[in-house]
């Protein structure tokens, strides 16, 4: 009977050990240097979702590289229907592999789901856990051991272009590839409370393994921004601070070196925290430090998302209650924050740990080059900046109207979930109306655009005629502040400084100047207050003086015959 209960018992341990190997992931065979593939990720998470039936691997939509997306849920409660779950928990939703050649998160994400699946770590009462394995499938695909120059490891990884080589984080608002539209499906879908997405950060060289970056608290939101600065981060800090890990804000410095000081990142709506803070949705971005070892850096992203995890569920009612209150801040009549800009008044000290540097003579140049001395560590005080102070504003609207023939508007503001409806007669309307007065363009392209900067506007109140079928977008919604920061032309990811409005850039028509002539010389017979602004202009700017050809082109800009759409910009207020 001994001898039977022994080998029943070796029998159990021989079974269960097998069954623990079964569950070790690509990275965990490996040497600590080698990152799953995406084939290898998908397989594993297969696996999981196979033998455990608390969770669940859907296909939400295509890709550029013509894969689906995949949305991974955990839910201790086998219940997978989100408008069921918002009424009870929860969700914290994790992004990997936006940069495909920064996979710690793909690595890390599959041991976490793992050990809640298997008991090793204490599974959720109130959160359900929703992860997007491989966000960037194209870069992945694209694997390769050279493109992260500066990146200690792994030995092969993925690329940070896509498919059509875009840079997924700098997508969000304009939404060029089907990425983007499958992750805002998603989003749209669970609506996140919290939301990690994680990355390698590239820059200075420093003692911390782990860095993060806390979405701007102030364009957040009063109410869900203070407590996330005040409550939520600093409890993170310290939840891992327990666990022997010293992290520090993301190093964006002010001049070469951090010593020099650094601010808080602005992650405007082009990036992922910036375009889910407009749902009033908590985010951050872990970036684990380049020149730190593989194997650290995928500890440290497992630990940051526990710690996150852990608060999120013991903190999971308030957060939602602030949730809905953050939005009340956002009524029709109010004023809204369209730039921001770190408040210098503001700014204070944070104990850095970091590593002397110093220049010297290049070896590969005629120049000298940055070092960092790892011999020579310190901890010192210096100047750091958190706080942002309103540098525009706009008064919200009552509700925007655009005309139908913007169908692929219409399509970006269905796809985010905003309500709209359509005029059902032809109808005059009073709304403010918005001329461009001025921008500028960057010089070379950036991620498929040539972005405008610098927007000006100039409005009045008219009384517009809109056609039946054109679209009324009320901003008393959830997606108020996504209607903000893309129809609001001064915005910094504006749809109209991410080029959707370019054509009422361009005159269509114009005249001969020798028919003209005739034209604009009638006109000024005909109106002399007209003839009066004209001379007025040639006094005043001297080179317009002596410029004939501009000041006939001034008689047709102010006269019946210019056309109206010229910098009219064709979505208007209603107040």
């Amino acid at each position: 009977m001994k001898l039977f209960t022994f080998l029943f018992s070796l029998l159990t341990i021989t079974i269960t050990a097998q069954n623990n190997k079964k569950y070790d992931t690509f990275f965990e065979k490996g040497n600590g240097n080698q990152s799953a593939s995406y084939q290898e990720t998908i397989a594993y998470w297969k696996m999981l979702a196979n033998d455990f039936p608390t969770i669940q691997i859907k296909e939400m939509g295509l890709t550029d590289s013509g894969e689906p997306l995949h949305m991974i849920t955990f839910n201790p409660d086998k219940e997978f229907d989100f408008d069921k779950i918002q009424e009870t928990k929860a969700v914290l939703f994790v992004n990997n592999g936006i940069h495909a050649g920064e996979p710690d998160g793909i690595d890390a994400t599959m041991q976490f789901y793992r050990d809640l699946v298997t008991g090793k770590m204490k599974a959720p009462k109130n959160t359900v856990l929703v992860t997007i394995p491989v966000y960037n499938i194209g870069g992945a695909l694209n694997r390769n051991s050279t493109t992260r120059a500066n990146q200690d490891g792994p030995e092969i990884y993925g690329f940070r272009g896509n498919a059509r080589n875009y840079d997924l984080n700098r997508d969000m608002m304009k939404s060029d590839t089907r990425n983007t539209k499958s992750f805002i499906e998603i989003f749209q879908k669970i609506n996140a409370d919290v939301f990690i997405d994680n990355h390698v950060s590239n820059g200075s060289d420093y003692q911390y393994k782990l860095t993060y970056i806390m979405t701007e608290h102030n364009k957040l939101g009063k109410v869900l921004g203070d407590f996330m600065n005040n409550e939520m981060m600093p409890a993170l800090v310290k939840d891992l601070q327990k666990k022997k890990i010293e992290t520090t804000p993301y190093v964006d410095s002010f001049k070469d070196t951090p010593d020099k000081g650094f601010g808080q990142f602005v992650d405007s709506p082009r990036y992922t925290t910036g375009y889910t803070s407009l749902f009033n949705t908590i985010g951050f971005v872990v970036e684990t430090h380049m020149l730190k070892k593989y194997a650290e850096r995928v500890k440290m992203t497992y630990e940051y998302m526990k710690s996150t995890l852990d608060f999120t569920d013991s903190n999971y009612q308030k957060l939602k209650d602030l949730r809905v209150k953050n939005l009340e801040q956002y009524q029709p009549k109010k004023s809204y924050t369209l730039k921001w800009e770190l408040d210098s008044t503001k700014a204070t000290t944070f104990s850095f740990l970091g590593y002397e540097a110093g220049y010297k003579k290049s070896e590969a140049t005629t120049g000298n080059r940055l070092y960092y001395d790892r011999t020579k560590p310190y901890k010192k005080d210096v100047p750091y900046i958190k706080e942002f102070k309103s540098a525009k504003e706009v008064v919200i609207p009552t509700a925007y109207i655009i005309p139908r023939g913007y169908w692929n508007i219409i399509e970006l503001l269905k796809n985010n979930n905003i309500s709209l409806k359509q005029i059902k007669n032809d109808t005059i309307i009073e709304v403010e109306s918005y001329r461009i007065a001025d921008f500028k363009t960057v010089p070379s392209a950036y991620e498929g655009h040539y972005l405008h900067r610098n927007t000006t506007v100039t409005s009045k109140i008219i009384k517009m005629a809109f056609a039946k079928g054109d679209y009324i977008i009320p901003t008393n919604q959830k997606g108020v502040k996504y209607l903000l920061e893309a129809f609001e032309p001064e915005g910094v990811d504006s749809f109209f400084n991410w080029n959707f409005f370019d054509p009422i850039l361009q005159q269509k028509e114009h005249y001969s100047e020798y028919i003209f002539e005739d034209t604009a010389g009638q006109l000024l017979k005909e109106n002399p207050s007209l003839k009066a602004e004209l001379e007025a202009k040639k006094q005043n700017d001297s080179a317009f003086a002596t410029n004939a050809e501009a000041q006939l082109d001034w008689i047709y800009k102010h006269s019946v015959y210019y056309e109206k759409a010229h910098m009219q910009y064709p979505v208007y207020r209603l107040l």
